[in-house]
Formats: structure tokens, C-alpha cells, sequence
């Protein structure tokens, strides 16, 4: 494992043109390797750090180190699968790449094995549940060979037993990968997963570390 961090933030802060305050001096560093969660209530700036990590917002201030490939995983995956069929939209990622036909086969058969959707590749998007097309969007990142996934609330729109099936699919490919990922939540239950966790108020870490210890200090807060 690298001895840097993957992901650095330090004093990020971030406000709406309304003037409203987002993120106020936010720190973080996410270990490479391994799979963090941030935590925090609606408005607490997790999604907004999440989208500044992507390059999706700009920050008003404070340094940002993100090292390695990006892939951003949306709550909502219906916002990111373009193509119609479940292959076609995995090789849509890697046009840039002026990749050979096999070449782009391998990588798309890679992809889906890894998050065991290898048998559906003809499968149209339309006809997939919202955990598969969840595993879709990682597999794009996974064939782009991102080293560093970000997911944004991704069981939000989930049934529970498809939230607990992605985030043990995410938890094994962070270790057979040897990725990084930082994943917003607020569902508890998930800390049983990750190897540390931050949780965020009023658009800074208030404390971080390991996530079982976190989620006996939210539960007594209740």
C-alpha cells in the first residue's frame, strides 16, 4: 500500500452564489487501499465534497491532492448509463482510450465478472433493477481501471437487501483491486463494511477514525 494518502483535502471551503455555506475549512485524508465512508446529516456538505473530489464543483478555497484515476458513482444511476445495452455502456467509457475492439472487449468482460454482472452484458439498461444498474456504473470505472471510486449516496434508491449486496460488492472490490473509495451515506448499517469513516457537520470533519466506534456515537445520539 502506498504510504500517501489518496485522497488530501485540506481547508476546503465552499459556498452557493446565494452566499450560503457549504463546506467552512473542511481536512480529510483517505487512505490508499482502502474503503472510507462519510457520514452526516442532509446539508452537512457530504455530496458537495464528494463532487468537488470529481471536479464537478469548484472550490472557494483550501487544496485538494485526489491521487489517481477518478470514477464517480451518481445516486441515482439513470443520470450516468447512456448507452442501451449493459456492455455497450461499460465500452462507452473507453472510447478516449483508443483501445483495440478486443482490447475493449477484454476491459468490458473484466468489469462486469468483477461486479458479477458478466451475463448480462446484452442486457438492455431499461430492463435492469436499480442495484444492477449500480454495478453497471462501477463497472464503467472498473474497465476505465480508475484507481479511486467515489459514490454518492449509491443505495439511496435501493430495496435493503440490493443496499447490502452493493456495499459488500464494493467492500471485496476495494480489496481484490486494491483501490481506494469514499462513500456518502447516512445509513448505519453500512459501517459494518468500511475500514474508517468521517463524519461531517456543518461542513467540516468532526471526528473520524474507526467506524464502529462512530456508530456508537451517532446511535447514543439518536
Amino acid at each position: 500500500m502506498s504510504q500517501h494518502p489518496a485522497i488530501t483535502v485540506r481547508d476546503v471551503s465552499f459556498e452557493w452564489n446565494s452566499g450560503s455555506v457549504v463546506l467552512n475549512h473542511c481536512s480529510l485524508e483517505v487512505p490508499a487501499g482502502e474503503f472510507w465512508m462519510l457520514l452526516g446529516t442532509n446539508g452537512s456538505g457530504k455530496s458537495t465534497l464528494l463532487r468537488i473530489l470529481a471536479d464537478l464543483l469548484p472550490r472557494k478555497s483550501g487544496a485538494v491532492a485526489v491521487n489517481g484515476q477518478v470514477g464517480f458513482v451518481f445516486q441515482n444511476p439513470d443520470h450516468q448509463l447512456v448507452m442501451p445495452t449493459v456492455g455497450a455502456d461499460v465500452a462507452f467509457g473507453l472510447v478516449e482510450e483508443r483501445l483495440t475492439v478486443p482490447q475493449v472487449r477484454q476491459r468490458v468482460t473484466e468489469a462486469l465478472s468483477l461486479v458479477n454482472l458478466q451475463a448480462l452484458q446484452q442486457r438492455p439498461i431499461y430492463a435492469l433493477s436499480g442495484g444492477q444498474k449500480q454495478r453497471v456504473a462501477i463497472a464503467g470505472a472498473i474497465a476505465r481501471h480508475c484507481d479511486i471510486l467515489l459514490l454518492d449516496e449509491p443505495t439511496a434508491l435501493l430495496d435493503p437487501e440490493s443496499q447490502t449486496d452493493l456495499v459488500q460488492q464494493v467492500s471485496e472490490l476495494v480489496r481484490q483491486r486494491q483501490m481506494t473509495a469514499l462513500w456518502v451515506t447516512h445509513r448505519l448499517e453500512e459501517l459494518d463494511y468500511c475500514d474508517g469513516a468521517f463524519l461531517l457537520e456543518g461542513g467540516r470533519v468532526v471526528d473520524s477514525g474507526e467506524p464502529e466506534r462512530l456508530k456508537r456515537r451517532l446511535m447514543s445520539q439518536g
